[in-house]
Formats: structure tokens, sequence, C-alpha cells
């Protein structure tokens, strides 16, 4: 049962009444909606009155009263002493101080999950088993030390504009305990060794090429148009991500024409801190749900924003310039702040599978799988492919092992362009047989209205490669382009374009297309009167256009058939076939 108490006053009226399921109260967790920490009256009026005189005892104190409600007063009066505060926290073991020490610098309160596994465990036990065993005179954890001495305690409260279970020093306490001198913070992890870097991989600005390929492919109806589309980095399912979550793509999967032009003409430099601002700010970007492998499931939330601002922070304490090892800053997370993605320390609800094996990956014991999966991904993906982040590898690896900041990371991230990208000023290259080469500085907008009415066939990270070709034209004409529109963007982004080209094209506005090349099956005979018997035959049926007196096409699949009727017939026929294979030498088959 959960009792939620919004005023003190109903805490001070209820509070002794609900211990331990008295007065017929079952057993309950109270949760404060106060803005502020519980003080030590609060603290302590949901306990029987031997936890209090477990406090008085490791306090050095003696109560008398017979019961709660006169001893309780009492006991909070003389813990307020701020002379015996001072005493007592002097006398703490180290590893209790330690633990007191880091909620006093989290302004007195930390998430329990992340308390817990720090400075944890509590065990838990009824009165009669607390009194026979007497776990306050060995405690297993500095929580277990500081819990009997009423120094913490462990209460719903409302933090970031939710409830979360929290350890907290109670406020009266609080205000007594002298301040804590900070210290320097570790950096999160380690160096690189030299090995760990033996190959480097420097940030680029590739996804601005990638998110116009992707723009052009949506407004063709074919998202998987390209035929480099596999070796993407960053993959197709980050590159549609990243287009939806900065509103350049519509529920229907088609550009935006009004914010997808403006950013398409951008120059580079600019363009890509336009995507970064956007990628910072936006709510809709889920690192989670693309970190590979893993399947999230259900109607949970989780908060990309938040998640990504607090990993951004802790990234900023990595010494700028050097190289570091990836798994010791994983590491360090794990250690620090476990429940960076997760404000309540929630890792049971959430529904994540092992994309491979299928397997459940809730619970705190899959924290590397998940939370660090999502950490691992955060810095090799979108802060690498947006630029902010080198990455290095061993030498025998296709694993990074450490990266650092690029130079463009502190412009990056302040929103500024990067001015000294090349200017996108390359020209189309067009071909007479109406190939054409688009370099991957050719105007992006030039890119994208030219592929339109193209054929794509091929795209390295240097040029993209289009043909012309009767189909193409008639998919761009369904989409109202003109090739008057064609023209003029060849007169514009191309030099000088074949003359020829431009006169097939004009010929095709006007005629549509005059030509085509098909596969084709021949039967070639030696005599003229064998062509004629085939013809005076049921397999007359199976003979398309003639191309001679001694061959003809044979309708597709029916060679097996013709044969056949020839043997029937009296012939013999043999079937030589050359079939090619994109890329292989002709391999005869009979």
């Amino acid at each position: 049962m959960v009792l939620i108490l919004r005023r003190e006053q109903d805490i001070g009226q209820h509070g002794s009444a609900l211990q331990q399921g008295q007065k017929g109260f079952p057993p309950v967790i109270l949760m404060y909606t106060r803005s502020d920490m519980p003080d030590l009256m609060h603290r302590l009026q949901t306990h029987d009155l031997g936890f209090l005189e477990i406090v008085a005892q490791l306090w050095g104190l003696e109560i008398t009263a017979p019961d709660v409600h006169t001893a309780l007063p009492a006991l909070t009066r003389a813990l307020r002493d701020p002379s015996l505060v001072i005493e007592i926290v002097e006398t703490l073991p180290v590893d209790a101080r330690q633990a007191l020490d880091a909620l006093v610098r989290h302004a007195g309160w930390m998430p329990w999950a992340r308390f817990n596994q720090s400075y944890g465990p509590l065990r838990e036990v009824g009165p009669g088993k607390r009194d026979r065993e007497k776990p306050f005179l060995d405690p297993v954890s500095p929580a277990e030390t500081l819990w009997y001495r009423a120094l913490i305690g462990r209460d719903f409260l409302r933090r970031g504009g939710e409830l979360q279970e929290c350890a907290y020093i109670p406020d009266d306490v609080l205000e007594l305990l002298p301040p804590v001198k900070p210290s320097e913070p570790e950096p999160p992890g380690r160096a690189a060794s030299p090995g760990e870097t033996a190959r480097i991989q420097l940030a680029t600005d590739r996804i601005l090429d990638h998110t116009c390929t992707l723009l052009a492919a949506l407004r063709l109806g074919d998202p998987n148009r390209s035929p480099g589309i596999h070796t993407w980095q960053p993959p197709f399912d980050v590159v549609h991500a990243l287009l939806a979550a900065m509103k350049l793509i519509s529920s229907e999967e088609q550009p935006v024409p009004e914010d997808a032009r403006p950013f398409l003409e951008m120059p580079r430099g600019e363009a890509l801190a336009w995507l970064v601002r956007g990628w910072r700010a936006s709510p809709e970007f889920n690192e989670l749900r693309l970190v590979p492998n893993l399947v999230c499931e259900g109607a949970w939330r989780n908060e990309p924003l938040t998640t990504r601002e607090r990993l951004l922070a802790r990234l900023s304490e990595v010494p700028e310039g050097a190289w570091w090892h990836l798994e010791s800053f994983v590491r360090a997370i794990h250690q620090r702040e476990p429940d960076f993605q997760r404000p309540a320390g929630d890792f049971d609800t959430w529904l994540v599978r092992d994309a491979r094996s299928g397997e459940s990956l809730s619970g705190i014991q899959h924290w590397d799988q998940v939370d660090g999966g999502l950490v691992r991904f955060l810095i090799a993906g979108p802060l690498h492919w947006l630029g902010m982040i080198d990455l290095a590898f061993p030498a025998e690896s296709d694993s990074p092992a450490a990266f650092r900041f690029s130079n463009w990371s502190e412009r990056l991230l302040l929103g500024q362009p990067i001015t000294e990208l090349a200017e996108e000023g390359q020209p189309l290259t067009v071909l007479s047989d109406g190939t054409l080469k688009a370099p991957t500085h050719t105007p992006r907008l030039a890119r994208y209205q030219i592929a339109r009415f193209c054929l794509w066939v091929d795209e390295t990270e240097k040029d993209y490669t289009y043909k012309l070709t009767p189909a193409s034209l008639k998919t761009a004409a369904g989409q109202g382009l003109k090739i008057a529109h064609l023209e003029t963007l060849l007169d514009r982004y191309s030099e000088a374009p074949p003359p020829s080209l431009l006169a097939a094209l004009r010929q095709w506005d006007q005629k549509g297309g005059q030509a085509r090349i098909l596969p084709a099956v021949v039967l070639r005979v030696e005599d003229p009167r064998i062509l004629q018997a085939l013809r005076d035959s049921p397999a007359e049926r199976f003979i398309g256009d003639p191309l001679g007196p001694t061959s003809v096409i044979l309708n597709p699949g029916t060679e097996e058939k013709v044969a056949a009727a020839l043997a029937r017939l009296g012939y013999l026929a043999d079937m030589a076939f050359e079939i090619t294979e994109p890329g292989q030498p002709d391999q005869p088959e009979l």
C-alpha cells in the first residue's frame, strides 16, 4: 500500500499510527510531495519505540519514555544539538563519512538506486529480527551505519518534476553538518594507450551528403533507392530519424519543401551546425531506440534530451585534446551515475531485448548492454557522425577503443558554423551517353534536383553516378518535372553539356522513347526450309519476330520446347548461351 501525504499535519496526525501496521493500518510507504527534504521528526515518526532506542543508544543518549508519542519529540530535540551532531559525524567510520559527504555535495539527497549501489545495501528486517540479531552493532554497509543513526532517510521525494525514491539527510541535520571541502573531480576513465590509437578515424561532414541523398530518395517514393545505402555511416535508420526529428520530412515520408530547401542551400559549415543544434535540442531523436542490437518494446518512455545533456556533461570532464579510453569512460559512468538515463532508478520496467538472442535485458544486471551500450553508441555514433568526436582503433580491430573531441567540437556544441569546410562548387560531369557524375561537393540542392530525373547507378565517398534513361525521364515527368527543368539544371551546374545529349532529351520530350534494348534468344538454322517446317508445326506459337531467312527470335522460355519440336521434325539442335553476370567473365552454358 502506498499513502501519499500532502501536508505536514497529515504526516504528524497519521505517522505513528502507520508504523508496522498498528491500529489496523496495513504497512505503507510514505510519499512526500514537499519540495524540501523531510526533517528528523518526519524521518523517525514511522518507526517503533525499539528503533528510537537504537538511535538514542548510538548517539549516547537514553530514552525513558514509555511510547513513541512521548519519546519522539524529546529525541529529535536532543539530536539537533549542534555539538553532538559534529561529534557523531567525526566518529563515523571512514566509508560512512564518505557516503554522508557524498550526500552533502549533492544538496543532501541522491536517488536511492545510485546511493544503494555505491554505499548499500540496507538489509530489510522487521522489529523482531532486528531486536534479536542487532544488525546496527555490525552494519554491512555505510548505508546501514547512517541508517541506524538516523543520519539518512529513505522516502519518495519530488525531484525534477517527478516522485523519486531518494536517500536524504534530514533537513535539520543537514544544516548542522560541517561543510564538505570540494574535491577535484577525477576525469571519468583513463587516457588511451598508443596501441589503442593505432588507427585514427577523424570526424567528417559526410552526414550532409546522406541527408541530401535520403531526401531525394524519399521524394521519389523509394527510401532504399541509393545503391550504397547498406554502407552508410551513419546508417540509414539514424539519418532517417534525424531528418524526422528536424521536421525535414513529413508523416507521409516526403520532404517538407519549405524546410528542406533552405537546409540544402546552406553552406556545409552552417548546415552541419544547424543539424547539431537541432539534434541537441530534440526530444524526438531517441538514441536508445537506435542502439544496434537492442529492441525496445512497450509503451514506457525515456527522456533522450535529458539523457543527452547528462552524458555531454560527463564528457566535458574528459581532458581536451587527449585520446580517452572508451571502455574506461563507460565503467566510470557505471560507477558514478549508473542511473543517468533513469531518473527514478527504474531498471526493471523498461522492456528491452537483445535483438540477436531475444533475451530480456531488464534489470540492473544488464546495465552494460543497455545503458553502457547507449554511452558507446552516443560517442561512436551521433557525436562522431555529427563532427564532434574523432575515433581511434587498435591495429587489428574494427571496434573503436578511444575517442577525443574533434577540432570542430567546441564550435559545434556552441551552435557555431565550421567556416573551413570546403564550399559546394564542383560542377556536374555530363557524358554524351546520358551518364552524370556529381562529386560530393556539387551543391546539394543541385544533386537533389538532378537525382529526380535519373536512374541511380553508383555511390562512393567521392561522387554519385546517375544515368538518364527513358524510364527515369518518364518517372520524372510523372512528378511534374519537364525536360526544360533538366536543361536548366545542366546549364547551371555542369560544364558545357554535350549537344548530342541535349538533342536526345528534346527528341524524347517530343516523341518519347524511340529505341529499346532487350535480351532475346535467337534460333539460327542452316536452311530456310527448316524454319518453314517449324512454322507449319504446332511449335509455330513459340516463334517471334524474324531476323532474316535463317534466324528468328524465340518467345521467352520456349527454347526447350522448340528443340523438342525440331527433333520431332528430324533436326537436332544445339543450345549455346553466353550468360554474362555483371563484373564476371563470359561463362558458356549448354
